[in-house]
Formats: structure tokens, sequence, C-alpha cells
């Protein structure tokens, strides 16, 4: 007999995708509701779709008092993780944008791509960058605005001629394509005007990433993009936090718009990150930079380096590491037993059992998502990198770890990539970053986070990057893939190296890094995205 009369029944499928079965959805349409009843549902015996009709359905505001009483009467922090949000933020700044991909916990983000879309464009005649208004409002604004264009000037004149040059140096005709028939076949070789129109497509598109990827050195910090933001109730509440404390009065703008925004659809989930709770929390903020500021003048000490490098600066004894891997490895399997027993008994394994143990693990591994098992996360390596900021910025797409960053200066000196030389242009291109240059000087002695608005892609940017082997296998694997940018491939391959120098036996887990140099790095996966577009 069913639970539910046919009434409760028909008011239950306006809010649940079924009455009867024992998995279903939630689609009651507020939020907050859905939020609430997943947390009522952990404090009672009743059934969801059961609480929901003795305690919801007769009180519009359920959800909304429930989060008001428990987020801020009792603090449990942990049910606004129950409210999901998702926010579009178009017209940002670089630098705002990384602030917010700082965070890595509870969010997902998608960020508009600078070697599929080109910053050309004007908006009623400006070149789409951020007017800081701090130093817009100083005397180095006309510096700044200069700076900016010239930069933006360069970048656009040199798409088509950049463009011209990749595609005269790598022609369509040293690639082959698929026919109607499935069957690789050189360009000129192709007949059907659809195989050729096809093959056009894919070599366009890999051509005109390729030119993209080598301009955007170009582009300063205060290039404006997009990003989409998903994320839970608790996640957004303290990147409002955090936001709300910057310096930089373009966060702290965007933390009033995304809160606004957010108050449309999660508001009980945010409602802390500017209240009191909030305002304890951003002093709590700044008082760590502080110290850490006062630290830094005392220790800190040092002349900058020049150039970009990889250094593995720590990381664990190899057989020490290997005796922890294994010891995870089969702990799961071995019940009521500790894993410090389990360790002793690893530890009198010989060496070369060792060895085959890791390397059976390595050799079930049939491709690069077949991730390692958590085991591999015993060991850890930190590194110490500086490298162009463009290249960076993909880097920080990497949350599972820890990573530690610097303000963005010219202290470094900066990248020129090879086609930029190539080009012939190479005079101009150091011409901006000179340029670049003398004006973040001007500005950093008044404004020195807001300089950094003004630094160019190129610029060589320092951070270190904590992870464990686990993840170190998923970045590097992924990072040497043949579509990827040249820059991070290089820089990947160097951490692959530097491990397998360090942990000859642990890094046979990476069994997907490619070490080869391409061309052309888009092609085969234009080919690809090619191949799906048909199937559709």
């Amino acid at each position: 007999m069913s639970e539910f009369t046919d009434y409760e029944r028909k008011k239950l499928l306006k809010h649940f995708s079924n009455t009867d079965k024992s998995v279903f959805a939630i689609v009651t349409p507020q939020q907050v509701d859905r939020g609430a009843l997943m947390s009522r549902y952990s404090r009672t015996d009743k059934s969801m779709r059961r609480i929901f009709l003795d305690e919801f359905l007769k009180n519009k505001n359920r959800g909304e008092e429930f989060y008001t009483r428990v987020l801020l009467e009792y603090g449990d922090d942990s049910v606004a993780e129950l409210g999901g949000g998702q926010i579009a933020i178009e017209g940002l700044s670089n630098i705002a944008v990384k602030k917010i991909e700082d965070r890595r916990i509870g969010f997902s983000y998608l960020e508009k791509s600078s070697r599929y879309v080109s910053w050309d464009k004007k908006i009623n005649g400006d070149y789409k960058f951020y007017r800081e208004p701090d130093i817009i409002k100083s005397r180095f604004a006309d510096n700044y605005i200069d700076a900016c264009n010239f930069d933006f000037d360069v970048y656009t004149k040199n798409i088509q001629p950049m463009l011209k040059l990749i595609r005269e140096n790598d022609s369509i005709e040293n690639y082959s394509f698929k026919d109607n028939n499935g069957k690789n076949k050189k360009f000129a070789e192709l007949t059907d005007e659809n195989g050729i129109k096809s093959a056009q497509r894919i070599y366009n598109a890999a051509t005109k990433a390729k030119a993209l990827d080598a301009l955007r050195s170009l582009l300063p910090a205060s290039t404006l993009t997009n990003v989409g933001v998903t994320g839970n109730g608790r996640a957004f509440e303290y990147l409002l936090s955090i936001m709300f404390a910057s310096n930089l009065s373009e966060e702290r703008k965007l933390a009033s718009q995304i809160k606004n925004e957010l108050d449309t659809t999660i508001k009980s989930f945010v409602r802390r990150s500017n209240d009191k709770y909030g305002e304890m929390l951003q002093k709590y903020l700044n008082d760590i930079k502080k110290n850490s500021m006062k630290l830094s003048k005392l220790h800190a000490k040092g002349k900058p380096n020049k150039g970009s490098f990889v250094k593995l600066v720590s990381y664990e004894r190899e057989n020490d590491a290997i005796n922890n891997v294994i010891s995870a490895l089969i702990y799961e399997q071995s019940p009521s037993i500790e894993f410090s027993h389990l360790q002793k008994n690893v530890r009198k394994i010989p060496k070369m059992q060792k060895i085959k143990i890791i390397n059976e693990y390595a050799k079930i591994r049939k491709n690069r998502r077949h991730r390692p098992p958590r085991a591999f996360e015993m060991t850890d390596y930190t590194f110490d990198l500086l490298t162009n900021y463009g290249m960076f910025r993909d880097f920080h797409r990497h949350r599972a770890l820890t990573l530690e960053r610097q303000l963005l200066t010219t202290d470094h000196s900066y990248h020129t990539p090879n086609e930029i030389i190539e080009l012939g242009i190479k005079k101009e291109f150091s011409e901006c970053m000179n340029n670049t240059k003398n004006v973040f000087e001007k500005i950093r002695k008044k404004l020195p986070e807001q300089a950094q608005y003004v630094v160019n892609f190129a610029y060589n940017y320092p951070y270190f990057m904590k992870l464990n082997l686990r993840e170190a296998t998923h970045l590097i694997e992924l990072r040497t893939v043949p579509q990827g940018h040249t820059d991070y491939r290089k820089i990947s391959q160097k951490m692959y190296k530097l491990i397998k120098k360090r942990h000859p036996i642990l890094s046979k887990i990476l069994k997907y890094v490619d070490m080869n140099q391409y061309e052309l790095e888009r092609f085969e996966s234009e080919k690809r995205t090619e191949e799906k577009r048909k199937k559709i």
C-alpha cells in the first residue's frame, strides 16, 4: 500500500520526480527548500517526501526560516553546501578572475579562452581592458591607458600576419585528413567538396589557435575576460568574504555584484558574507596578510631571478615514499590490521618485490583517464616555478593541490615566443615590454597591487605548487598532450624529468607523459572535434 494518498501524490509530483521509488530527484523550484529538505532529512526518521508534506507544503517560508535558524543561530556551516548557484561574470580583468579561481573546494569554473577567441574587438572605440579606478584617478592614468592601448595595437595588427606566417611555415598540404570513406589522405588527394571544407575547418582552427597562443603574450593583465562559476553556498560565502577584504576596488565591487545576484537564488546561503560574521572574517584575513608582510620584510631578502625555471625543492626519500604507497595500496583489503603495522610489514619486503608491485599497478593503467589509486597520494612534491604569466593561468586551473603566488610584477624579465621572433616583430614586442616596465615602476611606488594590471602575459611570474604523486600524474599527463600550449608542455615535461630523477621507481605510474614536440599542437584535437561534428 502506498505511503501517500492520491491527493498527496498529485501534490508531490510537482516537487519530486516520483512518489513510489526509493531513489528520486528533488525538483521543487525553490533552491532554499531543496537545501533545507536535505538538512532536515538528517534530523528525523520521516521520509523526505513526508517531511515536505508535513512541514514545507503548508509554509512557503519554511526553507528560509530553517536556514535563518541553523546558519545564523547555530552556525552549522555544512548546511550551506546544500544550496548551489551559478554565476556568469562578464568583463572582469585577469587579475580579478585569478582571485576568484584561487578558491579550490566547492567550485567549478569555465573561463573565456585566449587561444580560441581573439581580443582585437573594440567597444565604443575602446579596447577591452580594465580601467583601474585608483590608477585612473592618479597622475599615472595616461601612462596606463597608453601602455595598454599599445599592447592591444601590436596584438591586433599582427593577428593576420602571424596567421599567414604559421600557414606558410606549415602548409595544409603537410597534413592528412579523413575522406568520406574514413581513409586518411593528404589534402591534395581529397576530391569531395565536403571533405575539402572539413579539412580546411580543421586546419584553420588549429592554425588560428597557434597564432593566438603566440600573440597572447602581448596582452596585459587588465584584459577583460568572462567566467562562469558554479559553486555551493558555503564556497560562495567564503569567496565573497575574501573579495570584500581585497585592496582592489574591482574585486570589492565584484563581491557586491555577485552577492546581489546570488541573493536572487541562494540568499540564505550567502547572507553572512557581509554581515558582522563576514566583517570578522575579513578582519581575520587582513590580519594574516599584515603579519605575512611583516615577516616578509624581515626574511624575504635577495635579488629576483630572471628568466623561467622549474625546481623540485621538496620531496621524500624514495624508499620511504614507496613504503607508504604500498602500505596504503593494501590497507583497504587488510581488515583489522592497523596502518602502522602494515608499514612495518612492508619495510621487510625485498626491494625488487616492491619494484614489481609498483610496476604492476602501472601496468594496470590503460590510458591517462585511469587515475592511479589514492595510495599514490602518500608522497608529495613541492615545485618552485617561474614561468610566464600566460602559462601560469593554465596551471592555475589545477586545484587539487597547494598553490601560492606572489604579486604580478616586471621584476623577472619576460618570455619572447619563437613565433614573435620569426615574424620579425621582436623589436616592437620588446618596446611593449619595456614600456610596460617603465609604467609599472611608476605606478608600483604608490599603488603596488593596482600596478599588476599593466603587466603583460609575457612577464615571468613566481609561484610554488605542492602536489602528491596522484595529482602530479593527472597534471603532467594532461599538460603534455599534443594539443597543449607549447609553454606548459615544456614545463610539465621538466616536472616529469625531476620526479623521475628523484623517484625512478614510483615515476613508472606516469605512463602517459608525452615528451615529443609538435608543430601544430591543436591539429589532432581539431580532427577529433570535426569527426564528432559530422556525426551530429
